[in-house]
């Protein structure tokens, strides 16, 4: 794979048209499908996410990122079981090499699972959020960020259905009672090496699809295609969207799962980055889709470093304990 990106362009599609005549709507649902078979990412314009909403969760992300670092440490994901709360800057895995970022973790606000024998391991996920007591006002907006996201996750979930050939809800009963989701605030901070550092090293999301909101301006994210990559700054207004290890299970592998990586600005440059990961319940199975005659399924990807599984909970309980390894000797050593 080439390290320069190629001047390809991602899909741009608008989400409104769904809510036009019968026929924008079954156009808008081919695009998607196209999309996702040849990219696996596009641009979602006309999503209906309010501008001023977005506008907040920008600025408040902003100020938790400009707290004195006590405040932030003060919620330090080792002190989570859950694995919520703030990771420092290098305090993230991605194939066994450092990230170089700072974020927080926010899944949903849950209480704790009371474990058994009969317990699987993946419901140690569920739990309680940390909230900056610094910055009382993140757990209000990004509660309003998770049900806004959910919404649209959910019309976009309903499109693919029908788009592969399958019933409009098929996808609902996974969804339905405790979905579960994760956003993660990310600054990724100016590195002063002369070539362009590691932000978030090459990697699938193990989850159904991906959310990504990009401060204005601010370049990084770059996805892989046919051996190369290609660059996805941010559109005005527009979410990234991907899809992930679950998706490419359901449609078995029509839809892939596509590598992504994101390059560090340079010193006296810093970028926010805000992505919503979309999951079904942890004990939720994915529906196998049975898809037309027309549409050929070459099969999932096969990597035995990274075996997929069709329960989610077990995917993302695969990807916490990898990234957070620390938080993990803490909490799961017996993991």
């Amino acid at each position: 794979m080439t390290s320069a990106a190629t001047t390809v362009s991602l899909p741009v599609l608008d989400l409104s048209r769904l809510a036009g005549s019968d026929s924008d709507a079954e156009a808008f649902r081919v695009d998607l499908r196209e999309a996702t078979h040849n990219y696996g990412f596009f641009y979602l314009t006309g999503h209906g996410v309010p501008a001023h909403l977005i506008e907040r969760v920008m600025a408040t992300s902003r100020a938790f990122f400009a707290l004195p670092e006590a405040d932030k440490m003060a919620i330090e994901n080792l002190q989570s079981p859950h694995f919520r709360g703030y990771t420092r800057v290098g305090g993230e895995l991605t194939k066994g090499v450092v990230d170089w970022r700072e974020q927080i973790d926010i899944g949903p606000e849950r209480d704790a699972v009371p474990r058994d024998a009969s317990t699987p391991d993946f419901m140690r996920l569920e739990g309680p959020n940390q909230w900056p007591s610094a910055l009382p006002e993140l757990q209000e907006v990004m509660t309003q960020w998770r049900d806004e996201l959910n919404s649209v996750a959910l019309r976009l979930m309903q499109a693919w259905a029908l788009s592969l050939g399958a019933d409009e809800h098929i996808f609902d009963e996974a969804f339905a009672d405790k979905p579960f989701t994760l956003i993660k605030i990310v600054r990724y901070p100016g590195k002063s090496d002369p070539e362009p550092q590691q932000g978030v090293g090459a990697h699938k999301d193990s989850g159904v699809l991906t959310l990504l909101f990009v401060e204005p301006g601010k370049d990084g994210l770059q996805v892989e295609k046919d051996g190369d990559w290609i660059d996805a700054p941010p559109l005005d207004g527009a979410f990234v969207v991907n899809i992930g290890e679950l998706l490419e299970v359901a449609t078995d592998g029509y839809l892939k799962a596509t590598v992504h990586r994101v390059i560090s600005p340079l010193i006296g440059e810093d970028r926010i980055s805000i992505p919503f990961f979309f999951g079904p319940a942890l004990d939720a199975t994915i529906p196998l889709l049975e898809l037309p005659d027309t549409l050929h399924a070459p099969g999932i990807t096969v990597d035995p470093e990274n075996p997929i599984f069709t329960t989610y909970g077990e995917n993302a309980l695969k990807s916490r304990l990898r990234a957070h390894p620390d938080v993990a000797a803490i909490h799961h050593s017996d993991l």
